[in-house]
């Protein structure tokens, strides 16, 4: 029995190994088998149009979210189909999707959500930033659902402005004044607190007073998802945020949310993503994939894996394409390939940001065909040190490892590669960047700390070979 035990560690030991050593070229291969895996969405040929229920546009005084979630109901009860929003301005509250159901928004149509906090409550269970919590109804939102879509060429606009959701933030930079409702005076630091602590989920409720803004879209232990064409705008927080899903696809979408904390599409403990053909242009991470924060993240012990980019176009944000930070169940499998990045105000290209707080092992990160014309920080940054002050249990050491770029080129920026390891550790290793070239790198160099075994073939900053 021992030599077979050991046999197959072994042999898994080899196995991983094999993987780490992959041409770059040949990881992709992989991703044909991870879209095979995927289940599509399919729905009956029913049509059930919004405004059968008693939903009329241009009535901002009476939101039209009940006739919308009636018609959803009444489509899952026979048996699947599609919800259409047909064109025309409809002002509405929550929305909660249901198995089956497609909520099809026609050419012209806009739904525009109700800034009235009190639609919101009483909370659903969700998570924020990472930590697991009863909190504001996302403004659409599914639980346990099978075979659901967002799709069309339509607009969902979440209203969120300096004088609506953002100032929540607690930053007169969104429009913030004393004796407003904060997270950094409500409940962002209890939160974390109950993280900390274990506190059962069930005695997490935060109320409008904590402050902590809802998601536009969060589907939570769904699978066989389509969020397809739909322009996303001024989402209050996150902006399409998957928890516990399998089987996502993001297509064609375009996102525009210049809020705080921002995020674009941010996958958390989820296998089996496609993100293509996509637009961003937020106030944070474009794509941030993540898989629970600390002692949450650690306790469910879900990684996010197997995830595709490609062929996606991002501008502002804090990140193009990101892991963590909530990464403490661990990240495997990201397949990065022919994107555009362009913006000052894109801090950087790839990013990897996790700490002692937050452990997590991040491996198998595959990039290539990238062209950036500027970034404002680094082509890729790796922080192990990311958040040092925040108050937490330590001591769960971080992992990055077989990070690949390939055919890199990016007109400006501060400093190519940059990574922040950890002092007396090499829990950052076999990172490799060729065939690319970084012009413009106004420091003219890497910058690398508390990293081993990383190479650079073929790499050319500002026209010279880096060795």
């Amino acid at each position: 029995m021992k030599k077979i035990i050991g046999g197959f560690i072994g042999g898994f030991l080899l196995c991983l190994s094999a993987q780490a050593n992959l041409l770059i070229d040949d990881a992709f291969k992989q991703t044909t088998g991870i879209e095979k895996q995927m289940k599509k969405t399919s729905f009956p040929n029913r049509i059930f149009n919004i405004t059968d229920f008693g939903a009329k546009p241009e009535n901002e005084t009476e939101p039209c979210h009940e006739a919308i979630n009636q018609a959803i109901i009444v489509c899952n009860q026979s048996g699947g189909g599609i919800v259409v929003i047909p064109k025309g301005t409809f002002f509405t509250g929550p929305i909660t999707l249901k198995s089956n159901v497609n909520l099809h928004l026609e050419e012209g149509a806009s739904l525009k959500f109700s800034t009235d906090q009190s639609l919101y409550y009483p909370a659903v269970i969700t998570r924020w930033e990472g930590v697991d919590c009863y909190n504001a109804r996302p403004l659409i939102y599914a639980y346990g659902e099978t075979n659901i879509a967002l799709t069309g060429k339509g607009v969902i606009d979440g209203q969120g402005s300096n004088e609506a959701w953002w100032y929540m933030k607690g930053n007169s930079r969104y429009g913030w004044k004393e004796g407003m409702p904060s997270q950094l005076q409500g409940g962002r630091d209890k939160l974390l607190r109950y993280g900390e602590e274990h506190t059962p989920i069930y005695k997490r409720i935060m109320t409008p007073e904590d402050a902590l803004r809802p998601q536009l879209i969060n589907f939570y232990s769904c699978n066989t998802i389509l969020i397809e064409d739909v322009t996303l705008l001024n989402s209050p927080f996150w902006v399409i945020h998957p928890l516990f899903c399998e089987s996502l696809i993001v297509k064609g979408v375009t996102v525009f949310n210049r809020g705080p904390n921002g995020d674009g599409c941010d996958p958390e403990s989820c296998k089996n993503v496609l993100i293509e053909n996509c637009s961003f242009d937020v106030g944070d991470d474009c794509i941030a994939i993540k898989s629970g924060r600390n002692a949450d993240g650690r306790k469910w012990n879900i990684p996010s894996e197997n995830i595709i980019v490609r062929n996606c176009k991002m501008k502002n944000g804090h990140g193009g394409v990101v892991v963590g930070s909530e990464i403490s169940g661990g990240y495997r499998n990201l397949y990065v390939e022919d994107c555009e990045m362009d913006s000052p105000l894109l801090d950087r290209v790839i990013r990897i940001k996790t700490s002692t707080c937050r452990g997590g092992t991040i491996e198998n990160i595959f990039v290539r065909n990238i062209k950036v014309g500027q970034c404002k920080e680094a082509v890729l940054r790796i922080n192990l040190q990311y958040e040092n002050g925040e108050k937490c249990e330590r001591g769960f050491t971080p992992i990055v490892r077989n990070v690949h770029l390939k055919n890199i080129t990016c007109e400006k920026s501060k400093q190519g590669v940059l990574i922040i390891g950890l002092e007396d550790s090499d829990s950052v290793y076999n990172i490799n960047v060729e065939d690319s070239q970084f012009n413009n790198v106004s420091t003219g160099s890497n910058q690398i700390t508390g990293a081993k075994d990383v190479n650079f073939k073929n790499l050319y900053i500002n026209g010279k070979l880096v060795k």
